[in-house]
């Protein structure tokens, strides 16, 4: 479920490791289904003890911690993946620690329910190849509007699919989309070579406004709880949701009812008062 704003809040509760040196890599005891972690763990520990945090950055769905040899250390939840700086939901579920000196915080973790999620540590020239070099599009809070339309209207795909799409645009997931789409009143079934210039400039303006407010919320933890923050706390943008899990509630924008339809087994929420399918 981690979607941008989720693993920009993770990447944000991480940032006081930057100065920090590692003093350990680690796969935690775990009876659960064991998540990937490459190169395997001996090796991985070896190429990043000793080194130093540069920074962290995000990219797409996964936060990245940049030492300072160039290689990067990678997060990816996936579907529960949380990157956390204290205690973890349950301790079963914990999957990789990194322990951390000259540091006030003193260790990383990555929790995982499912087992989904992965830890990838790359070579600068392998992390060019293989997330950079054309894998991922350009981060949906930093593609300009006519970027976004172009990457988008020759497509014959319905709208919400293309949304989630990361080679497209990185970061939009299933929850969000449905809120973007709401926002800027287009149906989510509209096919993208059929939307014209004015409602991908509205597409793009709601996917700014959606993912920085939440953001500022910290991302939303849904009624499973999974989602937490870096502090194992939950987010509060959920309590902003207009459409997404309120199938036949009101639409806080007309008054007609919410509806739920599936689009390659996915659920999408909207209002076909307010999204008329055109």
């Amino acid at each position: 479920m981690p979607e941008l704003p989720e693993v920009e809040t993770m990447r944000r509760g991480i940032l006081g490791i930057a100065g920090a040196t590692v003093v350990k890599a680690e796969r935690t005891p775990c009876a659960k289904r064991p998540i990937a972690i490459a190169p395997r763990i001996d090796r991985l520990n070896k190429r990043v003890t000793g080194q130093k945090v540069l920074r962290v950055d995000r990219l797409g769905k996964r936060v990245v911690v940049v030492l300072e040899n160039r290689e990067r250390l990678i997060f990816e939840p996936r579907m529960t993946g949380l990157v956390l700086i204290a205690d973890p939901p349950t301790v079963e579920h914990l999957r990789f620690r990194l322990t951390l000196k000259k540091s006030a915080v003193k260790e990383v973790l990555f929790w995982d329910r499912r087992g989904l999620g992965n830890v990838t540590l790359l070579s600068d020239q392998q992390y060019q190849q293989k997330l950079t070099s054309g894998k991922l599009g350009p981060d949906a809070l930093a593609i300009e509007a006519g970027q976004f339309a172009d990457r988008f209207s020759g497509s014959g795909r319905e709208i919400k699919v293309a949304l989630l799409d990361q080679s497209a645009v990185a970061g939009i997931g299933n929850l969000y989309a449905s809120e973007i789409l709401h926002l800027a009143g287009v149906h989510p079934q509209a096919r993208c070579n059929r939307l014209s210039r004015k409602q991908y400039q509205r597409i793009h303006d709601r996917m700014i406004e959606v993912l920085e407010v939440a953001i500022e919320h910290e991302g939303s933890t849904l009624s499973d709880g999974t989602y937490r923050n870096a502090l194992n706390d939950p987010g509060g943008y959920q309590n902003q949701h207009r459409v997404y899990d309120r199938a036949g509630e009101n639409c806080p924008t007309c008054g007609g009812q919410i509806e739920r339809i599936v689009q390659c087994q996915r659920s999408t929420f909207f209002c076909k008062k307010c999204q008329k399918k055109r």
